[in-house]
C-alpha cells in the first residue's frame, strides 16, 4: 500500500512487553513511512485495514503510522500521520492528524509508545526497533510520565466504591508509569504491578486485584484507594 514509501513495521504494546493475553490485549502496530502522507493514502490504508476488510484476530487493532524523522525525533509530540482503532471488540475511530485527537484521551502515548518500541519493539519489517525509534530525553520522558499518571488519576476519580470497568487499567498503568520513572525500565502492566508489590509499595490489596482482575477476578475500588494519586504523589 505504501510502496516505496514504506520503512518498517513494528510491533508494539502488550506483544513488545511478552503479555499479550488472547481475548482481551489489543494488537498494537507501529508502521513507518519515510515522507508525510496525503490525505488520500491515509483514507486507503484505513480502508484497507479496518477489521471489516482485514479481520482482526484479536479483541482490536490499535494501528499508528509515524514518518521515520517522527521516530527518531526523541520528542514527545504525537506527530503521527494517522491512526486507527478497530475490531470486533472495539468501536472504529479514524484520525488523520495530532489536532483532531480529543484533548480529553491524552497526547503523551505516542511519546510513551515510542519510548516502548526504542525499548523492546518487535520487527516485523525493517531495522531494529532501537534504531527506528529514539528515546526520549529524560526530562521530556518524565513530563510525559506525569501527564499519564494525571491522565490515570482523573480516571479512578470518577469511580466510587463499587468495582468498575477500567479500574484494573488505571491503577496498573499508574504502576507502570511509576516503575518506568523509578526504575528506568518499561514492563508490562501486571510485571509493573508485581514490581511495586515487591517493593513494599501500598496499597497491597488494590494492586493485588487490579492484577487479580487480569484473570477475570473482580476489579478493585479504585476510588476509595486511590493508587494512582499516591503514585502522581511519589513520582513528583
Amino acid at each position: 500500500m505504501l510502496g516505496t514509501e514504506f520503512a518498517g513495521a513494528y510491533a508494539a504494546g502488550s506483544l513488545a512487553l511478552d503479555a499479550f493475553r488472547p481475548g482481551r490485549s489489543d494488537i498494537d502496530i507501529a508502521l513507518l513511512c519515510r515522507d508525510p502522507l496525503s490525505e488520500a493514502v491515509k483514507r486507503e490504508l484505513i480502508a484497507r485495514l479496518r477489521h471489516s476488510a482485514l479481520p482482526c484476530p484479536a479483541r482490536g487493532l490499535e494501528l499508528v503510522v509515524y514518518t521515520v524523522a517522527t521516530a527518531q525525533s526523541g520528542t514527545g509530540n504525537p506527530g503521527f500521520e494517522l491512526e486507527l482503532n478497530d475490531g470486533p471488540a472495539m468501536a472504529f475511530r479514524q484520525t488523520l492528524r495530532p489536532a483532531d485527537r480529543p484533548a480529553a484521551d491524552g497526547t503523551f502515548w505516542y511519546g510513551l509508545d515510542r519510548s516502548i518500541l526504542h525499548q523492546s519493539g518487535r520487527v516485523l519489517a525493517g531495522p531494529p526497533a532501537s534504531q527506528a525509534f529514539a528515546e526520549l530525553p529524560p526530562q521530556e520522558l518524565r513530563n510525559l510520565l506525569i501527564d499519564s499518571l494525571h491522565w490515570w488519576m482523573a480516571l479512578t476519580s470518577r469511580y466510587d466504591d463499587r468495582p468498575a470497568a477500567g479500574a484494573d487499567d488505571a491503577v496498573l498503568g499508574a504502576c507502570r508509569a511509576l516503575v518506568r520513572h523509578r526504575y528506568g525500565r518499561w514492563l508490562s502492566k501486571v510485571d509493573a504491578g508485581r514490581r511495586l508489590l515487591g517493593a513494599g509499595y501500598q496499597p497491597v490489596e488494590t494492586i493485588e486485584r487490579s492484577i487479580a482482575a487480569r484473570s477475570g477476578e473482580p476489579r478493585p475500588q479504585a476510588g476509595k484507594h486511590g493508587f494512582s494519586r499516591q503514585a502522581f504523589c511519589t513520582s513528583s
